[in-house]
């Protein structure tokens, strides 16, 4: 057996104590579907930006994360920005802000918010929808992926089986457990469950990564790193070729670059600024992030949830991620060399667990990891059923049932959403190949019309439903056309079919209602174009004064891109000892930190302090009037 006895003891007893505990709260998340969905609004900023970051360290990301560092060296950094992983940067700068104003429970109730109750808005509330189901779907089917491969390597039983003439391998079995007993507890405790076991997952994440770098800080040498590695897999720079050659070191890399169409790396940069910035723009897609967003208690806690998350997400990550590559390379490498092709790279995150984590802390690395895949596909059984439910169900259905009636059928909605899902994890090709649809092809779709929604006044419900559509249609139907390509390079295409899609649907119909837009836009606030609506309100509200903010979110956003990245190239810095450019990085990440706290902080401060007094202001109204009452 490949597991020590205390290390199962530890794993077992984990997933024991969390579905104990999801139960233990389903009372208390039954009681409405804002308790459910989003915790009644009463859980602190800091405890979601906790389950947040939980929710964002998920097995398939991590095996993902490790098995590019391995590979691309300290470029690897960059390579996330294909997500884009500085949403989170215009999510806490302005976004975050601009979502939790609308007090709605799910992103497609933010629809009518924007666009009103009409046809089109009825349209746009079913793509969303759509979009939202199709999202969750593909990654149900990523974290399946990631899952099977991961467990298997330590848990040597045969669960293979067959259904009918359909094979299901150890693998599959396996994730087919795990996401079982996830899928139970999340079902009974909605976001109280989700975010009280992620806070858990988190802690338990967080001690492992910090023993997992100090293990590979004392395991390997600075001359040990130099030779395991080719020329320029150091450098963060790069120009238009990867320039990365592993003849000689582990010639079979080679290959995998070549696979993953990352060689022409100058390209592959300019492409994922132009499709992080639109996708940045859209805002946070219908899904667990979202949610956490509408869960704060108000706008100045979103803002501060979402800066929480990179700080504590990122540096113990990456110490885990570089310290399991860096091992790899050194103690590994010769052995992989003479195996050629047949290794397959994305299992060097369980492989290097196998070999290099000692008994007792390899049972609370795995407790945690699988606490940290529990968590991740717990958010999305949690996200998406709002959708169906509060989206299609209640309001289109059965608009009067009573609350145990909608919380069952999400219980339904959530088990037929894990099946269809697990199908299609049976048929994914690789996490690599999954992470580039959803991060190019899907989010390419998504991108043009919810960039839109924001900034122009004249969008109008029926541009967004055929931005949407449009974008759902070309992001399934150009990779199957061009099938030897990329996503990553049909992106740009899909996004030009969405923006099309957009206009079509803005000229073909009128505008929006005007008292619509202006109910959004006072109580939203956006910059962008917006003048007539702005005109509407100050005629009875001369006082009234638009959002002139854009320059300085700007500004922030830039800063808060650099400064996100310090936490990632911190830790990797340290792992291979390249100590002067880690005391360059940590100086950055001061100087970006001085800046963010002047220029953004310090005016939440002052938005949080006036909140604070509306809320005294209206509590001494209520006392005034009992006391008059009385009197």
């Amino acid at each position: 057996m490949n597991l020590a006895t205390i290390d199962i003891v530890i794993i077992l007893g984990y997933v024991v104590i969390t579905v104990l505990f999801g139960l233990y709260v389903s009372k208390k998340a039954s009681k409405s579907l804002n308790s459910y969905f989003l915790g009644g609004n009463e859980i602190p900023w800091y405890y979601l930006g906790l389950s947040n970051a939980s929710g964002m360290f998920d097995i398939s990301g991590t095996m993902w994360a490790v098995t590019i560092m391995f590979v691309y060296g300290i470029k690897s950094a960059w390579l996330p920005w294909a997500w884009p992983v500085w949403n989170q940067v215009f999510i806490f700068v302005f976004l975050a802000a601009w979502l939790r104003r609308s007090n709605v429970l799910t992103g497609a109730q933010w629809i009518t918010y924007r666009f009103g109750k009409g046809l089109g808005a009825r349209w746009s509330h079913i793509i969303v929808t759509v979009f939202a189901v199709i999202s969750t779907l593909g990654f149900m089917a990523y974290f399946f992926e990631g899952i099977g491969k991961f467990v298997v390597i330590f848990f040597p039983w045969d669960l293979s089986f067959n259904i009918g003439s359909l094979p299901v391998s150890s693998e599959q079995a396996y994730a087919l457990i795990i996401i079982g007993v996830t899928t139970l507890y999340t079902l009974k405790g909605g976001m109280y469950s989700v975010v009280a076991t992620e806070v858990l997952q988190f802690l338990i994440m967080t001690i492992s990564c910090l023993v997992i770098g100090y293990i590979a800080l004392n395991a390997v040498t600075f001359e040990q790193v130099d030779a395991a590695v080719p020329q320029n897999w150091k450098n963060l720079s790069f120009g238009m070729n990867m320039d990365i050659d592993w003849t000689g070191y582990i010639d079979s890399v080679n290959k995998k670059i070549e696979d993953d169409g990352f060689s022409l790396f100058g390209f592959l940069f300019m492409m994922m600024i132009f499709k992080g910035i639109f996708a940045s723009l859209a805002g946070p897609v219908p899904s667990y992030d979202m949610q956490r967003v509408l869960s704060t208690r108000n706008e100045v806690e979103a803002s501060k949830m979402s800066a929480l998350t990179i700080v504590v997400l990122s540096i113990p990550r990456y110490l885990m991620i570089a310290g399991f590559a860096v091992l790899c390379l050194v103690y590994m490498g010769p052995e992989l060399q003479t195996m050629g092709s047949r290794f397959d790279f994305e299992t060097i995150l369980p492989e290097a667990i196998q070999r290099f984590v000692p008994i007792g802390v390899k049972g609370l690395l795995l407790a945690g990891l699988l606490a940290a895949f529990m968590g991740t596909f717990a958010a999305f059984v949690n996200s998406a059923p709002a959708y169906i439910v509060n989206d299609i169900y209640k309001k289109y259905i059965n608009p009067n049932a009573s609350n145990k009636t909608y919380i069952r059928c999400s219980y339904v909605a959530s088990i037929s959403l894990v099946v269809v899902g697990v199908i299609g994890g049976f048929f994914a090709s690789s996490i690599n190949a999954l992470t580039l649809w959803l991060t190019f092809g899907l989010y390419g779709g998504y991108a043009a019309a919810n960039v839109l929604k924001w900034i122009w006044w004249r969008f109008n419900a029926y541009g967004y439903f055929g931005g949407m559509l449009a974008g759902l249609i070309a992001s399934t139907i150009l990779p199957e056309i061009f099938s030897d390509m990329s996503s990553i390079y049909l992106f740009p295409y899909v996004l030009i079919i969405s923006f099309i899609g957009c206009l079509v649907g803005v000229y073909l119909y009128k505008a929006d209602d005007m008292e619509v837009l202006k109910h959004f836009y006072k109580t939203t606030k956006p910059w962008g174009f917006w003048k007539p609506v702005v005109s509407e309100i100050q005629k009875t509200e001369p006082d009234f004064l638009p959002n002139k903010s854009f320059k300085i979110d700007m500004f922030n956003c830039i800063i808060g891109i650099v400064w996100q990245m310090t936490f990632v190239l911190a830790p990797m810095y340290l792992i291979i000892k390249e100590y002067n450019r880690l005391y360059i990085v940590i100086g950055v990440m001061i100087a970006t930190s001085v800046i963010l706290k002047k220029t953004w902080y310090d005016t939440l401060e002052i938005k949080g302090k006036s909140i604070k007094s509306k809320k005294q202001i209206k509590r001494n109204e209520v006392t005034l009037a009992r006391e008059t009452t009385k009197l």
